[in-house]
């Protein structure tokens, strides 16, 4: 997004069809309805749509792709601000930055990234915004290299309050670039970023899914593996019951099945003798205790890596939990798969225990607000919430998790897995509250953004 000069901007209200077109949600569980919308592509469109906002009372709440719904705040007496790209991802492959529009999916970034032999720190979906899991942390599908994605910026272009233009980085107002990396939002709509890249020549990757009935086996050589693995590995363990529907493989339905998914990077192609034998450290053992469904663990280019996951690429109405857990031990997986696999009746599609760790855990030097997870394993878990019969059901079952689960709970969240607006949710330090709240009040201190602030990232919303 480009441009100095605002003008004006068409604003939808409902019923109409861009009203419909700009507050579209991946999350069908989770519609958004604001009072009005309008869809931005330049700068100068975002000024206008925000000098309008202003001048019609309205709050502004910026908007993507609508992962993030279920956990956002009520639009009422909003003017919600969809951004969409203005052009391609830009890569400079020797300095490795890559310049990303607003609006941008992770889909883009990965091409435009592994042309160059090149990745980037995004996550297991290829559909989801750019800028709103940056600023949110994200926990990669590479982030046992990476550490948290909000560590990758090299800069924030936004328009702020009032109606202006600015850049924000660790020479151009560090304290405004500290505060977006993971503070919880409220800032301003941003317009562009610019994001580091790391060297990545292959990977192997993908899933493997056994019966259920193997899932106390293989978690437990799962769980003593993740001990000690290797930072240039990152895995998820997850118990699936999936719907019998066109896409999925039939042998993988009409009850759970244990899943293992992750990535094995080769930074360089010399490094690929190293990779192949920490994937079969990893799958070697799990592979013996019974032969998969499914396998399809390969080699390939990071091109591959959005796919591996399995996320869904069409909206789906979904409903879920999240914590992030401390050590598990056995007692842990046992209460893990007790609730949620085989004869646990659960009603959730999914059921994750991601593997945290590594560069996860270790606080970014130059890093922002939020650069860190300080936990072993990020539990996520969701349902489909089809009717309110389901919605309950996947309620009440959460809820059974939760308390099962409160042995390990830290009490921390990652802001990028929040599955929903009303669960506990603690990403930030008091101290780093204040700090971050200090910054909003300049930059927005009448509180035109207060209502896209995360919960628990600020003492004044």
């Amino acid at each position: 997004m480009t441009g100095t000069e605002a003008r004006a901007v068409r604003i939808a209200r409902p019923p109409e069809a861009e009203y419909a077109a700009a507050t579209a949600v991946f999350n069908l569980a989770a519609p958004v309805r604001p009072a009005a919308a309008v869809t931005v592509r330049t700068a100068d469109e975002v000024r206008a749509a925000v000098r309008r906002a202003r001048a019609d009372r309205l709050w502004v709440r910026p908007h993507t792709s609508g992962h993030a719904s279920s956990s956002a705040r009520p639009m009422h007496g909003s003017l919600l601000v969809r951004t969409e790209p203005s052009g391609p991802v830009e890569v400079d492959a020797a300095a490795r930055v890559a310049r990303v529009p607003a609006g941008t999916r992770w889909a883009a970034v990965v091409e435009a990234a592994a042309a160059h032999g090149l990745a980037a720190a995004h996550g297991t979906s290829p559909t989801v915004g750019v800028v709103g899991y940056l600023l949110r942390g994200g926990v990669s599908v590479y982030g046992r290299h990476t550490g948290l994605a909000a560590n990758a910026l090299r800069a924030v272009e936004l328009v702020t309050a009032d109606g202006l233009t600015c850049r924000a980085d660790a020479a151009a107002d560090p304290e405004l670039f500290w505060a977006l990396r993971g503070g919880g939002g409220g800032f301003g709509v941003v317009t562009a970023v610019e994001i580091g890249l790391f060297p990545a020549a292959r990977v192997i990757a993908g899933a493997a899914f056994w019966p259920a009935a193997h899932g106390r086996e293989l978690t437990a050589r799962w769980t003593r593996w993740t001990r000690d693995a290797p930072g240039t590995v990152t895995t998820a363990l997850r118990v699936m019951n999936l719907p019998a529907v066109p896409g999925i493989p039939p042998e993988l339905t009409g009850g759970p099945v244990l899943c293992l998914t992750g990535t094995v990077l080769s930074p360089a192609e010399d490094d690929l003798g190293a990779a192949r034998l920490r994937a079969e450290d990893l799958l070697a053992p799990l592979r013996a205790v019974a032969a998969p469904l499914l396998d399809t663990w390969r080699e390939g280019a990071p091109t591959a890596v959005p796919q591996a996951h399995m996320d869904p690429t069409e909206p789906v109405p979904v409903l879920g939990d999240h914590l992030l857990l401390s050590p598990l031990g056995p007692d842990g997986a046992e209460v893990f798969l007790q609730l949620l696999g085989e004869g646990s009746g659960s009603p959730l599609v999914n059921a994750e225990l991601r593997q945290l760790g590594g560069a996860l855990a270790v606080p970014a030097p130059d890093g922002g607000a939020l650069s860190r997870l300080d936990a072993a394993f990020a539990f996520t878990a969701g349902g489909l919430a089809v009717d309110p019969a389901a919605r309950a059901a996947i309620q009440a079952h959460c809820a059974k998790v939760r308390s099962a689960l409160a042995p390990w709970d830290t009490g921390w969240t990652a802001p990028t897995l929040v599955e929903r607006l009303d669960q506990p949710q603690r990403h930030l330090p008091p101290e780093t509250v204040a700090r971050v709240d200090g910054v909003r009040r300049r930059i927005d201190p009448d509180g035109l953004f207060r209502h896209d602030v995360t919960p628990g990232s600020s003492a004044r919303y």
